[in-house]
Parts: C-alpha cells; sequence; structure tokens
C-alpha cells in the first residue's frame, strides 16, 4: 500500500469521479465509476512504486522520504519493479476490457509520463520538472471524461489545462518548506535554484492564469451559476493567499513567518472545492 502513495492518489481520484458527472450530465453508471477508480488507483499506483524504485537513492538521503519501504529495506528493489510493472500492465487491461480502450491508452500514457519523462529525464535535470512532470497528474480529467463518453471534450481540456497551472502553485510551496532536501540530493526544484521572491512571483503568475482557465466551461456552455461561483470564490481567496506569500516573500521573511505552507494547503482544498462543484452543478442547471 506505502509504495502506491495512497494519499497522491486520493487527489487524483477527486478530479476523475466529478468529470464523470460532467460527462454524463447527472450520475453516472456507479460500477463504471468504481472501475475507472479502481484502474486509476492500479495505474497511478503502479507509477507510483516505479518512481520510487528509480529514486530509491535520493529517498535515502532526504528527511521526507526517508521512510519510504525501499529505503527502510521493507521491500527489496527487485520486488518494488516487479510490483510496479505489473500494476502497469494489470490497470491497463483492466481499463482497456472494463471501460474503453481510450481510458486505457490515457491512463499508460500518463504512467509513463510520470515515470519516464518526468521521474527520469525532468526531475533531477530542470527547475522546470514539476511545470512539465505535471501533466502526469492532469490525465485524470481526460480519463475521466472519457470513461463516460469514449471520446474527448472541450471541457475536459479545461480541466486539463487548470490542473496544469495549479500543479506548480501547489507543489512550489511544498518545496520551499523542503528545500534544503532537495538540495541536499541535487534536484533543482525551483526554491533550491531561485530566490523566495522568484518563486512567489511564479506562484502568482499561474495562479492567475490558473483561476482564468477555470472560469471557461461557462461560456463554453459546460457548466452553470454554481460552478462559476465556486470558482470565483475559491479562486479568488487562492489569489489572496498567492499574494501574501508574495508579499512576505517580498519583505524577504523566513522561517516559519513565510507561511508558504498556508497555499499548499489551500491548494487541496480548492482542488476538491472546484471538482465538487463540477460535479454538483449539473443537477442544478
Amino acid at each position: 500500500m506505502a509504495l502506491t502513495k495512497p494519499r497522491i492518489i486520493e487527489l487524483l481520484l477527486i478530479t476523475t469521479v466529478p468529470v464523470m458527472f460532467l460527462a454524463q450530465q447527472g450520475v453516472p453508471d456507479l460500477g463504471l465509476v468504481l472501475l475507472t477508480c479502481l484502474g486509476g488507483y492500479l495505474s497511478a499506483g503502479g507509477a507510483n512504486a516505479l518512481n520510487m524504485y528509480i529514486d530509491r537513492d535520493i529517498d535515502a538521503l532526504m528527511d521526507r522520504t526517508s521512510q519510504r519501504p525501499l529505503v527502510t529495506g521493507m521491500v527489496s528493489p527487485r520486488e518494488c519493479l516487479a510490483f510496479g510493472i505489473t500494476l502497469a500492465v494489470g490497470s491497463t487491461l483492466l481499463f482497456g476490457l472494463t471501460v474503453n480502450w481510450l481510458s486505457a491508452w490515457l491512463a499508460l500514457g500518463a504512467l509513463l509520463f510520470y515515470v519516464v519523462v518526468y521521474t527520469m529525464i525532468l526531475k533531477r535535470r530542470t527547475s522546470q520538472n514539476i511545470v512539465w512532470g505535471g501533466i502526469a497528474g492532469c490525465m485524470p480529467v481526460l480519463i475521466g471524461w472519457s470513461s463516460v463518453t469514449d471520446s474527448l471534450s472541450w471541457a475536459p481540456v479545461v480541466l486539463f489545462l487548470v490542473m496544469f497551472f495549479w500543479t506548480p502553485p501547489h507543489y512550489w510551496p511544498l518545496s520551499m518548506k523542503v528545500k534544503d532536501d532537495y538540495a541536499r540530493v541535487g534536484v533543482p526544484m525551483l526554491p533550491v535554484v531561485a530566490s523566495n521572491k522568484t518563486v512567489a512571483r511564479q506562484i502568482v503568475l499561474y495562479s492567475w492564469v490558473m483561476v482564468g482557465v477555470s472560469l471557461l466551461l461557462q461560456p463554453l456552455g459546460y457548466t452553470g451559476w454554481f460552478y462559476t461561483a465556486v470558482a470565483l470564490a475559491a479562486g479568488g481567496w487562492w489569489l489572496w493567499e498567492a499574494h501574501g506569500l508574495q508579499n512576505r516573500a517580498k519583505a524577504e521573511v523566513t522561517g516559519g513567518k513565510l507561511k508558504e505552507m498556508r497555499l499548499f494547503h489551500w491548494s487541496i482544498t480548492y482542488v476538491s472545492l472546484l471538482f465538487v462543484a463540477v460535479a454538483v452543478d449539473p443537477f442544478l442547471r
């Protein structure tokens, strides 16, 4: 269970299921929801296990990852590799045989992107690692939509972009908190190679684009007043927190007074509220 990183997958499922309600414009088949969630969990769990296999050297040197199963010796590298590959193959077949093959290929694409593009290529080479690597975490919205319709549309593309612009300002505050960990192992997360002022400015820029994109669903005809109201309220609060972090960074506040984790915790609440609104909105139109 620990190899699959269940707390991360929880967030992925929060973005998958509501999109199924939007695609159905009501309650989707509950059996389909169950199969999509199971397939999504197994696919993301396989990706996370393979990520741990590749990163086991640096995980052993970082405080936040020092208790992972490969580091403690609870699981051998060979067992972890076999487990990850089994989940990857099994989840793809589960999706293809019980949901549809479009969802299967999207899930497999997300897995390969996370493992190969992010973990193996970007993570240790560029400060833009989480920007482009975050594409893998955006894929569940496409999977949720395709599982219901066996096709794609502008609605999941918009939500994909919301998650794309959400990921950096979600993760960079956490990276600010643990940047010494990343610096120790030579992973160039943006807070490691740039000042807090630069990171905070980037967070604000991505935040404004994210909120702007989130408001496109209504003019495109996919949602009504309820989703838009939630997107405005939650997005407004996000921008307040992002600008607060930027002001503290400009004032060269450091340590606990920087309060960077306030935005990190709010980012999880934000995406939960936004996608609950995605699921509820069809019933209020």
